[in-house]
């Protein structure tokens, strides 16, 4: 079978496409044949050597995939040859707290440790995987993972009601994910890009007020306007780095900031004294649970919510593929068909 890996060195373009057997599947396991891939961020931080400099090769990337179960072995109930499938990101972390013991990066698919997606088949365990609704594609599954789940809890953890006002920072995947999230859910949207095509994109699927930040460097102070000064009750805050001062800036009291992302930076100097006299909570995030996942895509069905794809490539492509993506020219995913 067909697969891609990092065979002997870290970036795009050592990215080859390599045969290897057809997996193996035991007694407790799903083969399943992978139909689809979506990339994120952190796939990007992988295979540029960002994330895990000391891996060692072959690395098998990307996290998120989708397909359907071609058989399964004697002990699993749970599946059955046919059934439409995604797979989970964080598969120990199947309900409640998010501890040690289920959070382990090394049980993290396509980070190293794990094989990731890109292959035509593998093998899974039951909890690796979710029955995906059947209104959806393979494509638009694969996009769930990491970045939907994301956009559902940052919205969630912020406890967002109907009427608040949420800010989404550019047009990447999550933040795409949570404005639909957020319209499903009677909130109030302002996003932020560099452009006026993203933005009008963005306007067309329900945002209320979109701002250039090239154009508008005082991009606070029209948010502030635009919310009557009062400024907006939850923040995604996708770009970190210093950025986060500026989402401070533009939160109300008592507002939440969910800190999801880390595109400017990995660290921020924050103003602890505005975060004081806001009042202001702020959330990490490290995706959702196998619950959450199911929670969100019963939402997604009941409001019949299709992710959006900005480009599709074919699995011999998947170099261009990440090459697309740090372009940052995207709106919403970047996939692989396998």
């Amino acid at each position: 079978m067909k697969s891609i890996a990092l065979t002997d060195a870290f970036g795009s373009d050592h990215l080859r496409l390599i045969a290897t057997d057809l997996p193996d599947f035991g007694p407790d396991e799903i083969l399943v044949k992978l139909q689809a891939a979506a990339l994120n961020y952190v796939d990007l931080l992988l295979i540029k050597g960002d994330l895990n400099p000391d891996l060692s090769f072959p690395v098998m990337p990307v996290s998120d995939g989708a397909g359907v179960v071609e058989a399964v072995g004697s002990q699993v109930t749970e599946f059955q040859p046919g059934d439409r499938v995604v797979t989970t990101y964080i598969p120990d972390w199947i309900d409640g707290r998010y501890t040690p013991a289920n959070s382990q990066m090394t049980t993290r698919p396509g980070m190293g440790r794990r094989p990731g997606q890109l292959a035509e088949y593998k093998s899974f365990r039951a909890h690796e995987l979710i029955k995906r609704p059947t209104f959806l594609s393979a494509a638009e599954a694969a996009t769930l993972p990491i970045a939907a789940l994301t956009a559902w809890n940052a919205l969630a953890y912020g406890q967002a009601k109907p009427g608040d006002t949420v800010l989404l920072h550019g047009t990447g995947g999550v933040s795409i994910f949570a404005l639909q999230f957020a319209k499903a859910a009677g909130l109030r949207v302002i996003i932020t890009s560099s452009s006026d095509h993203k933005l009008a994109k963005a306007a067309a699927l329900g945002a209320d007020h979109g701002i250039n930040y090239r154009q508008t460097p005082d991009w606070v102070g029209e948010v502030l306007a635009a919310t009557t000064g009062a400024g907006v009750d939850l923040v995604v805050e996708t770009v970190g780095g210093q950025n986060l001062n500026r989402s401070l800036d533009a939160l109300r009291l008592d507002g939440h900031i969910s800190v999801v992302g880390f595109l400017e930076g990995q660290h921020s100097s924050l103003d602890l004294v505005s975060l004081n006299l806001k009042r202001a909570k702020l959330h990490g995030l490290s995706v959702g649970s196998r619950q959450d996942f199911a929670d969100m895509l019963r939402a997604m069905a009941a409001n019949q919510i299709h992710p959006v794809m900005d480009k599709t490539f074919p699995l011999e492509a998947t170099p261009e593929a990440f090459r697309y993506l740090e372009s940052g020219h995207h709106f919403g995913k970047v996939v692989i068909e396998i």
